[in-house]
């Protein structure tokens, strides 16, 4: 208990409320990232006086996607021959494929899901052009510190969230929102080099805006990270 009001008054002292993740040092986010790990066990074991303001939301319409690290001595590969005549000999090539990783995306199920309060949340701010979730080159960087965070860390666990504005339908800003934090999912495991196990990546589109009181704003279209164990 008291290791979590320590990290709680540490991150209240140390962070500006609302700041955004690319603002912020590595010490800084590491402190956000324990005391939104503390906080989060705090209030799945009921002590929800410690979580100052976390929320935990039920859905039971969330898909969420994983990176699944595949044995290369397991995997299958596809092999395409081709023919070819030389000198009235026949040779066979043969070229085959091999995948290291994949995402697999959970149907549909009743999760939990958490509602960081200000002082506790890690956004950055991921431009992304009209209905894309390609990551631009030029996005990279400001995922880097992240990276460093991450590896490290002793956390086990973080979600990558990918949230919208409230323009446009809600399937289309939830599926959009998903393939974005997948995106973000698959440079942290393919290029910064994070088991794939501790990430999983969730679209949540406009549920949960960071300012209410513009549904359209920009400062809404933001992928969000959160340590769960």
């Amino acid at each position: 208990m008291r290791n979590l009001l320590t990290r709680l008054a540490i991150c209240a002292t140390l962070v500006p409320v609302g700041a955004w993740a690319q603002d912020l040092s590595e010490d800084e986010l590491l402190d956000l990232f324990l005391a939104q790990r503390d906080a989060y066990k705090a209030a799945v074991e009921g002590k929800t006086g410690l979580t100052r303001g976390l929320t935990l939301v039920t859905a039971d319409d969330v898909e969420i996607a994983t990176e699944v690290e595949k044995d290369p001595a397991k995997t299958e590969t596809v092999a395409t021959d081709s023919t070819t005549e030389t000198a009235g000999t026949t040779e066979v090539a043969s070229t085959a494929t091999e995948t290291t990783t994949e995402t697999v995306v959970k149907e549909p199920e009743s999760a939990t899901l958490v509602k960081m309060p200000a002082d506790l949340g890690v956004n950055i701010r991921i431009e992304f052009a009209f209905d894309s979730a390609a990551l631009d080159d030029a996005q990279k960087p400001k995922l880097t510190k992240l990276c460093n965070v991450m590896k490290a860390s002793d956390i086990q666990l973080f979600r990558i969230i990918g949230h919208t504005d409230a323009s446009g339908s809600d399937d289309y800003n939830e599926r959009l929102s998903r393939l974005r934090a997948e995106e973000v999912q698959r440079f942290f495991v393919k290029e910064c080099g994070i088991d794939a196990g501790r990430l999983e990546a969730v679209g949540l589109g406009e549920r949960f805006l960071l300012d209410g009181t513009d549904p359209d704003s920009d400062q809404n279209r933001r992928v969000e990270f959160q340590a769960l164990s």
